[in-house]
């Protein structure tokens, strides 16, 4: 299924790569296990149940903090840890202009709707009570890391392919 996903700067993208890079160091699950060419940090800002024709972004260059730890999912299938991306009223004039747009023709996920969305880039997924405390345990999450958005893709799972999206 296709997602719509902001790319962070390169000094952003290596801190959040050197979190992963700790976690994965500790044993613990982590976003640096996938190896796959694509993954980087992102922001995702539309994940859909249907295929979706690549939009342009308008509102870029933007300037975003990744922020504090917040925990996403459930211990049933296990949690998500992730860094909040704080919800600038430009965040939010992007988000809501690409939903305005691509919602007419797809069937969006309910949690990335506008109003329904957590920003975020995500650390690790499936983790234990007892792991989630501890991969925060080793995480010094008490400074925001800042970050400049210049670039958005389309990224589409069932394929695995990325088409950059033009920007407005």
């Amino acid at each position: 299924m296709p997602s719509i996903e902001l790319l962070l700067d390169d000094t952003a993208e290596q801190e959040l790569r050197g979190e992963w890079a700790t976690l994965a160091d500790a044993g613990l699950p982590s976003q640096a296990r996938h190896t796959g060419e694509s993954n980087r940090p992102h922001v995702t800002l539309i994940y859909s149940e249907t295929p979706l024709e690549p939009p342009p972004i308008s509102g870029l260059p933007l300037e975003i903090a990744v922020a504090s730890p917040v925990v996403l999912g459930s211990a049933r299938r296990g949690f998500v840890l992730a860094r909040m991306v704080r919800a600038t009223h430009e965040l939010l004039a992007v988000h809501a202009d690409l939903h305005a747009r691509v919602a007419r023709e797809a069937r969006i996920d309910a949690l990335t709707l506008p109003g329904s969305w957590t920003p975020h880039v995500t650390l690790a997924r499936r983790l234990t009570p007892p792991l989630l405390a501890e991969a925060l345990g080793l995480l010094d999450v008490r400074r925001a890391i800042p970050a400049t958005v210049s670039e958005a893709r389309l990224w589409e799972s069932t394929t695995r392919t990325v088409t950059p999206l033009r920007t407005l």
